[in-house]
């Protein structure tokens, strides 16, 4: 029986990824190192063929990054995981190991603007093409966007920043249909609210630079395999698993790793070609925000409800969307794949429409304006000003964000103390 089948997330969250054996330290230590050292050649020689596993090289594999891939594997229940520099590497490698020139994805409309421009403009670089889809989409509209060399379908579980609610189930209803993997990513839920391979999702990614580090101090990324996939069911989709790597000599991945074959070439091929290696000394810090993720998201969740109830009854306010509204759009979605709360994201717009929403935000004074989300600090932000001001208005609206929305990253101060702030703002 692994751990996260032993612990309940609270357990993991402290204990996972780091076992001490005797007289070794009780935290975590920073291997910060580039390389490692053997006694013989051989030893060597059988780490870059792949026969061993061990430490060679810190942009392939390191033991602290290692041990808080394990940890955040644990907590999604998955089978491997690989930390990334970024959650947009996380992003670009998930898909770019199933992917090649020629290859097609299809993929939600409400996504991050980063993951939308990097999927629109930089993948069509690289010879992959994508069509976006609403997540709202029935199953038919979905399913025709599908082609023969379709690779993955992606969405987000709570999308930043519209908040619309990724139906998990039908999504993996429909990539499976198709013979091809559903890639989640659940940074704002995080595993304590949503767990994405319970609803039949088959990779997670994860910007651990947001609720998992929890206080702004570190980019970073992580892909995490559930190994639920069947890569040999569909080998002629993917060669790159299923035939043979001429980089390692003849290796072949789902042959040879099984269940772990997507999150070893991932390792092993693209962080070694690529090199977007998070590094130990980041590692590190994230561990530490880790242990208390399962006591911030409550608290997160507990601060935003709050805010969006007083919000909603707030005459200035135009519209509120943050799905623990009993009357919004995906409060049913929520109720089944959140339960517990959805994250500490509320988005709203102030009736005097775009130029209202900037007077707003300039006259915050504890809420700070900054390009984040998701750490204990509240913050704010103008998307269509800001993090999405490359995309049109219509790119805009595609994406679920309304040129006067307010992206507010509710913190875990004392709720009071924030609702003050927004009512002096707004009455300035």
């Amino acid at each position: 029986m692994s751990m996260a089948e032993k612990f309940k997330p609270e357990t993991l969250c402290v204990q996972a990824g780091w076992t001490p054996k005797k007289g070794e330290p009780r935290v975590l230590p920073i291997y910060q190192s580039t390389t490692f050292k053997y006694e013989t050649s051989e030893q060597m020689a059988r780490l870059f063929d792949l026969e061993d596993s061990g430490y060679f090289y810190t942009r392939l594999q390191n033991p602290t990054n290692d041990a808080v891939a394990a940890k955040i594997c644990a907590l999604e229940g998955g089978v491997g995981a690989m930390l990334t520099s970024s959650g947009q590497a996380a992003n670009f490698y998930a898909v770019f190991n199933i992917c090649e020139a020629g290859d097609h994805l299809v993929c939600s409309s409400a996504i991050y603007g980063g993951t939308y421009n990097l999927f629109d403009v930089t993948m069509r670089k690289f010879g992959i093409d994508v069509t976006f889809v609403s997540p709202d989409a029935d199953e038919a509209e979905i399913s025709s966007k599908f082609r023969p060399n379709t690779k993955a379908l992606f969405g987000e579980t709570v999308s930043n920043p519209s908040l619309e609610v990724l139906d998990i189930e039908k999504f993996a209803r429909i990539a499976h249909q198709h013979g091809v993997p559903l890639i989640v990513d659940n940074t704002f839920p995080t595993p304590i609210n949503c767990r994405p391979f319970e609803w039949g999702a088959d990779i997670v990614v994860h910007s651990t630079s947001k609720y998992m580090d929890g206080h702004a101090t570190c980019i970073g990324g992580c892909i995490v395999d559930s190994g639920n996939f069947d890569w040999e069911a569909q080998a002629d989709k993917y060669p790159g698993l299923c035939t043979p790597d001429a980089s390692y000599h003849g290796l072949t991945y789902s042959k040879t790793f099984g269940k772990m074959a997507y999150i070893t070439k991932a390792t092993a091929q693209l962080m070694r070609d690529l090199g977007s290696t998070q590094s130990p000394q980041n590692a590190f810090l994230l561990n530490l925000g880790l242990e208390t993720l399962h006591l911030r998201m409550p608290q997160h969740c507990r601060n935003a409800q709050r805010i969006a109830e007083y919000l909603s009854d707030n005459e200035q306010v135009a519209w509120v969307n943050y799905s623990g509204l009993p009357d919004n759009k995906y409060y049913p979605l929520a109720q089944k794949y959140l339960p517990h709360g959805s994250c500490g994201v509320v988005s709203f717009g102030l009736k005097g429409g775009r130029e209202e929403s900037i007077r707003f935000m300039d006259a915050l004074k504890l809420i700070a304006i900054v390009t984040h989300v998701a750490d204990a600090r509240t913050c704010v932000l103008h998307p269509a000003s800001h993090t999405h001001r490359q995309m049109t208005d219509e790119q805009l609206l595609e994406a679920g964000v309304r040129p006067d929305l307010i992206r507010l990253s509710v913190g875990i101060e004392n709720a009071d103390d924030l609702i003050q702030d927004i009512e002096q703002a707004l009455k300035g």
